[in-house]
C-alpha cells in the first residue's frame, strides 16, 4: 500500500491516491473555513468504505490502484463523547451516510482525563455519577497526554486516527500540559507513525496559536493542510492549500496547483475548483 485516502475523492486523485502511510498531518486554518469538515469527511468516508461499499462507491468512487482504506477509523476528542460528536457531524454530513459510517468509527472520549484537575463539576463530563470507590481511585488516573499516547500506541498502527483538537490542550494550565510537552508529543507521534504506517490527522485552531507555535507544530509533523476564507466581491469562499508535505506537495507543484476552492455538501467536504498557475 503506497497511499491512504483522505476521503475527499478529487483531492485524493490529484495527489496520487491519498497520503503516504506513516504520516502525521496538521489540519489548520481560519474558524469555519473547512479544517473540521475535512476531518469529519475523512473519518466518515473511510469508515463508510468498510460499512457500506455501495454507498462508498456512489459518493467517493474507486480507491486508487496504489491506495487502500485504513484498517480502522478512530476519532479522539478531549471534550466530547460519541453522541455529542455524532450530533455535531450531522451538521456537515447527511445521516444517510453518517449513520452506517459511525458504526465503523471508534470514538474515544478523553474528557475525564482532560477535565479531571479542573474546577468543572465531574457530572458535567462524566455520563454517570462517580461512586466513592471511583473518587478514591481518582489519584491513579492518567494525565491527558499519557492517555492519548497509550491510545495511539494501541490503535494507530495501520489505521486512520483523527485528533480533535490539539489546541484544546492549550487552555490547560502549564503544570498540567506545557507547550513544550505538546510539541514533544507531536514529535514523538511523527517518529512512531513511520513504524505504525497509518495516517494521523491533527486538528488545530490556528487563531489560538502564535506564528512561532504554529511553526513549531509544522516542523514536528509531516505535512500541513491550511484552510482559509477568501473574499471575492460580496461573498466569502473557503479555500484549501497544502504546505510542506512529504510525498504530496511535489505532486501538486508538478501540476502547478496554487490552491483549491472548497465547499461543504451533504456528503461532506469537497473541492469545487482547482486553481493553477497560468
Amino acid at each position: 500500500m503506497d497511499r491512504i485516502p483522505f476521503g475527499v475523492s478529487q483531492f485524493d486523485s490529484l495527489i496520487g491516491g491519498g497520503s503516504p502511510p506513516g504520516s502525521v498531518v496538521l489540519l489548520a486554518g481560519d474558524a469555519g473555513a473547512g479544517a473540521r469538515e475535512f476531518a469529519y469527511t475523512s473519518a466518515a468516508i473511510n469508515a463508510l468504505g468498510h460499512a457500506d461499499t455501495d454507498l462508498f462507491e456512489l459518493h467517493y468512487g474507486d480507491v486508487g490502484s496504489n491506495a487502500a482504506l485504513p484498517d480502522e477509523v478512530h476519532y479522539v476528542s478531549f471534550t466530547a463523547n460519541a453522541s455529542e460528536l455524532y450530533h455535531e457531524v450531522t451538521h456537515t454530513i447527511d445521516e444517510t451516510l453518517l449513520s452506517p459510517a459511525s458504526d465503523a468509527i471508534s470514538f474515544e472520549d478523553l474528557s475525564s482525563e482532560y477535565f479531571q484537575l479542573s474546577p468543572i463539576p465531574h457530572d458535567w463530563y462524566v455520563e454517570k455519577r462517580r461512586t466513592i470507590t471511583d473518587l478514591g481511585n481518582s489519584h491513579d488516573r492518567r494525565d491527558v497526554l499519557e492517555a492519548l499516547g497509550e491510545y495511539l500506541s494501541e490503535n494507530a498502527p495501520g489505521n486512520l486516527v483523527v485528533i480533535d483538537s490539539l489546541t484544546d490542550l492549550c487552555s490547560l494550565p502549564d503544570d498540567q500540559v506545557s507547550w513544550n510537552q505538546m510539541v514533544m508529543l507531536v514529535n514523538g507521534m511523527k517518529k512512531a507513525s513511520q513504524a505504525w504506517g497509518g495516517l494521523i490527522l491533527v486538528l488545530v485552531a490556528q487563531e489560538s496559536l502564535t506564528d512561532q507555535q504554529m511553526g513549531a507544530l509544522m516542523s514536528a509533523t509531516d505535512g500541513t493542510i491550511g484552510f482559509e476564507w477568501e473574499r471575492g466581491g460580496n461573498e466569502r469562499a473557503r479555500t484549501m492549500f497544502v504546505r510542506e508535505y512529504r510525498g504530496v506537495l511535489s505532486r501538486i507543484e508538478a501540476e502547478s496547483i496554487v490552491r483549491f476552492e472548497t465547499e461543504i455538501q451533504s456528503d461532506g467536504f469537497d473541492i469545487s475548483n482547482v486553481r493553477k498557475i497560468r
